[in-house]
């Protein structure tokens, strides 16, 4: 087995302690075997499991579900759902008239589930796809798509490793309009491209990502009250129930990166898909801080970065949960520029993208090809959260690789982990990408 492998099987196996996937590799004497997955014809229902049903979670198996009835009937069925509290563990299972457990190992080694969807705290995302996709699952993976950049590293091996079909659900990924932008970027429409924008704002009274806390609920709690919080935990540092870790994680850096990996990730994964060709940075600063919501949180509640990369542009992101006015979302070449979204929420439907040229420099070439002014190019409309689940779905079928592969989801996880790395140590970092780690000083070329 090569030493790619034999790190990543330790990981999977520090990550999540005793997992069925560790326990078959010990009982192999090590050796890299993979469980088998079920064979499934172009007529079979997919049989898919929730790992993870809190709110996000419930909302997207629910979507699987409304898919399989009203867009592609028969498509899909949820078969069996898991929690770490069991209230929600019991809703899940009523809901969908399946299994239920606290511990989501037994959904990954069950041989009557074909794909999971994983919609844990963050934490707990790689550790639980690594072992699916050694169980022979599919996965369907909330964004962000990990918390560290090493898992970004182990995710795409096993990918590769295992021929396992891995979506991030960052469905607005399957919108028309970034791949009409990478078309007319392909084409030539901006010449060199020098730098990306975007922003996500929002604003609430109670600042944001303070959920409802169940007051009873808890490791000491009894029937639909208990919380199993060392599983939660899982490889996070290992502390007393605290309801605010539990019920508002995203506030807390063992568990979340914040607006960065909660909120940029709908803006990075998108850009990586404009480019053409989506890539890593090669330095970053993140800046920000608490201004406005100074409660528990350790997270930022405003949040910036800049992202330098090696082919010659940059990104510039924005972002204030204290604030709900966005920037336009575009992306600007020496010869043009190409606004994706004007009202600059990259979740919300756009009916058009704009071209427009730079005049003063455009040559004739370019005049005779694209003329010299302003174009709207029409976006196709569609339900992107259904497009995103049939194409994943599809793929379960296909083999193929789905819109946001383990690839294009791993470029963009990658910068904004940088950018939260950057804020919490003050400095501004690099990316060694040829041995796919962060440093502290340039990498020279």
């Amino acid at each position: 087995m090569s030493s790619e492998n034999t790190n990543r099987r330790q990981f999977v196996a520090g990550a999540a302690a005793l997992t069925l996937a560790s326990q078959a590799m010990a009982k192999s004497g090590g050796m890299n075997k993979m469980a088998p997955a079920r064979v499934i014809g172009a007529n079979d229902k997919i049989n898919v499991a929730v790992i993870g049903v809190g709110g996000r979670g419930a909302y997207v198996a629910d979507k699987f579900d409304k898919y399989a009835q009203t867009v592609k009937p028969g498509a899909c069925q949820i078969v069996g759902v898991c929690d770490t509290y069991q209230k929600r563990v019991t809703a899940a299972k009523d809901r969908f008239k399946c299994k239920g457990t606290l511990d989501y190992r037994e959904l990954i080694s069950d041989p009557g589930v074909d794909a999971v969807i994983v919609a844990t705290p963050d934490h707990w995302h790689a550790p639980i796809a690594l072992a699916a996709m050694d169980n022979g699952k599919d996965v369907y993976l909330e964004k962000p798509m990990c918390h560290t950049v090493d898992e970004v590293k182990q995710l795409m091996a096993t990918v590769k490793e295992t021929g396992r079909v891995l979506q991030v659900g960052s469905q607005t990924t399957s919108a028309d309009q970034w791949w009409k932008a990478r078309k007319a970027i392909e084409e030539g429409r901006i010449g060199k491209m020098i730098m990306s924008q975007g922003s996500y704002h929002r604003n609430s009274t109670e600042g944001e990502w303070n959920w409802k806390i169940d007051p009873a609920a808890g490791p000491e709690g009894k029937g639909e009250d208990f919380i199993d919080w060392k599983m939660w935990l899982g490889k996070a540092p290992k502390r007393s129930f605290d309801a605010d870790r539990f019920f508002r994680f995203r506030k807390y850096w063992d568990y979340s990166g914040g607006i960065a990996t909660d909120l940029f990730f709908h803006v990075m994964a998108p850009m990586n898909i404009c480019w053409s060709e989506a890539q890593f940075p090669v330095k970053v600063s993140g800046s920000g801080g608490i201004y406005q919501f100074k409660d528990e949180r350790e997270v930022p509640d405003t949040f910036h970065f800049m992202a330098e990369y090696a082919k010659g542009f940059s990104v510039v992101l924005t972002s204030s949960m204290a604030n709900s006015q966005h920037i336009p979302g575009l992306i600007r070449g020496h010869e043009g520029t190409i606004i994706m979204v004007e009202h600059g929420m990259f979740e919300s439907s756009t009916p058009f993208i704009t071209v427009k040229p730079e005049k003063r420099v455009m040559s004739a070439d370019y005049k005779s090809k694209f003329g010299e002014e302003v174009v709207k190019i029409d976006v196709e409309q569609k339900d992107i959260m259904f497009e995103h689940i049939g194409n994943f779905l599809d793929c379960v079928h296909s083999r193929q690789k789905p819109t946001l592969n383990v690839e294009t989801a791993g470029h963009a996880q990658v910068v904004i982990t940088m950018a939260v790395q950057s804020y919490r140590q003050g400095k501004v970092l690099y990316f060694d990408e040829k041995n796919f780690k962060i440093v502290d000083k340039p990498v020279k070329a």
